[in-house]
């Protein structure tokens, strides 16, 4: 059984949400607090739908949390007039957004989207990928860039994706709808200015070697430069 927790604090929210996912085979366990989170995230969790505003603290400080810890997939529910929380949820790791006020059949549906490409990658066979970028070194399977000076980032799984992409076509242009292909090709509601953040996010990961540049290539993608 696929067990989902669900951190959202307003109780008809939480119960037309834990129907909708029920009915569709998914197991939800419910916390009403980011402390009721803490003490479920113990058991054997899927996926996380958090809230962005919680009584007892912010969504975005338990992502972070999670994410010093694990990969668990992250769907946050937010304002839909808070497009700042949305760029924010995925800098920091999250998987993908909802607006409020929103449909439980699209939460649901996402869900199963982000399900789906968790559940792909850890059956995929696992073949170590190691690329040289400069004076950096980027280990795919284990989503680690390193430098000189003990530089080290850990990548979530959807930033390694597009950084190895990159790294296959260094020098070369990669087109936006490659990308989106082969990363969120299970996700529609994914959309270009979400591919920015993550872009944004590499570069300032590359900055260890002053050298490395992702530049936009206009309306066709992007392309890593190396010298």
């Amino acid at each position: 059984m696929t067990n989902i927790l669900l951190v959202e604090d307003e109780p008809a929210i939480a119960d037309t949400l834990r129907y909708t996912l029920e009915q569709n085979g998914l197991q939800c366990l419910w916390a009403s607090t980011i402390s009721e989170a803490h003490s479920l995230l113990s058991q054997s969790i899927d996926l996380c739908i958090l809230d962005i505003g919680l009584p007892d603290g912010s969504g975005l400080d338990l992502c972070k949390e999670i994410r010093q810890q694990s990969d668990l997939p992250i769907l946050f529910l937010t304002a839909r007039q808070d497009e700042i929380d949305r760029i924010i949820g995925l800098e920091i790791g999250g998987d993908d957004y909802v607006g409020k006020p929103f449909s439980p059949r699209e939460v649901c549906a996402r869900v199963k989207a982000i399900l789906r490409r968790t559940q792909r990658t850890e059956s995929a066979p696992k073949v170590k990928k190691l690329f040289d970028i400069g004076k950096l070194n980027f280990d795919y399977d284990r989503r680690v860039l390193r430098g000189n000076e003990s530089y080290e980032q850990k990548l979530t799984s959807k930033e390694a994706d597009l950084l190895k992409l990159l790294c296959e076509n260094t020098n070369d242009v990669l087109e936006r709808s490659v990308a989106l292909n082969k990363i969120w090709k299970d996700d529609s509601y994914f959309n270009a200015r979400s591919m920015d953040v993550y872009i944004t996010k590499l570069r300032k990961y590359l900055r260890a070697d002053p050298k490395l540049e992702i530049v936009n290539m206009h309306g066709r993608g992007f392309k890593l430069l190396t010298s």
